[in-house]
């Protein structure tokens, strides 16, 4: 589980400094789209209010919020209908990928994925190759700096969290997805500083490989997330400090 927080925190930094605040906020558009067809209401839709702290933390403008949830509710938009999709397959080196996709067009969508995997050495699978390695886990990430490692820890557990993983700089908290919401409420009540809490996918089991090999799985993992159909890819691969260290280069 460990390298989440580390890996996020130095694709957030690239993000900016690459100027890729467009894109970010498209896909951030149609995760609030998706979200917003369970109800316009952050207060009785959860996953739209995680969707819609994320898209702050990304300092999304608050029109373009309200705009993506009108769309999503039936309230304005052009009519065009976005589609959730998961695609399975495989990186180099037999790493298992999951890829969550959102697009109005799946033949695009497809296309894109086939050619990214295939110049970075992977490729598609079927249906169920590999999403049997992974499971659904409520993820929150805390800043450790003026923390108490132990209360904290104390804190999770007694709102009902599963592990707690302690980095250098962060805190990660995983629970079980009907649990999210409870635990992080109860950090939120304590006053915790919740960096991201969202719906995950975590691999039961993980590939070790060297750091030039982790590397390149790396490389291909951010060229896939570039692509503007795709919101997310989960692997099983172990992210070492090291291969961290390189990719933040």
């Amino acid at each position: 589980m460990s390298g989440h927080s580390k890996w996020a925190t130095i694709k957030r930094k690239k993000g900016a400094n690459d100027a890729q605040r467009g894109k970010i906020f498209t896909k951030l558009a149609r995760e609030l789209q998706l979200a917003a067809r369970e109800g316009a209401d952050p207060n009785f839709n959860f996953r739209l209010r995680l969707i819609i702290d994320k898209a702050k933390a990304e300092n999304m403008p608050k029109d373009n919020i309200e705009r993506a949830i009108k769309r999503g509710a039936g309230l304005g938009g052009d009519g065009t209908i976005i589609e959730e999709m998961t695609y399975e397959g495989y990186g180099p080196h037999g790493v298992a990928l999951l890829i969550q996709t959102m697009s109005d067009n799946r033949n695009r969508t497809v296309s894109d994925l086939r050619r990214s995997l295939t110049r970075g050495g992977g490729n598609l699978g079927e249906s169920g190759s590999v999403g049997w390695l992974f499971e659904n886990r409520g993820y929150i990430s805390i800043p450790l700096e003026g923390v108490n490692q132990d209360k904290l820890f104390e804190l999770a557990l007694e709102a009902g969290a599963e592990d707690v993983v302690f980095g250098e700089e962060h805190a990660e908290v995983y629970t079980q997805p009907g649990d999210l919401q409870v635990v992080r409420q109860a950090f939120q009540d304590a006053k915790y500083k919740i960096e991201s809490a969202e719906l995950t996918m975590i691999a039961k089991t993980l590939v070790d490989l060297s750091p030039v090999d982790t590397l390149q799985v790396m490389n291909l993992i951010e060229a896939i997330e570039d692509l503007d159909d795709v919101v997310k890819v989960y692997s099983n691969l172990n992210i070492t400090d090291e291969a961290l260290a390189k990719m933040a280069m």
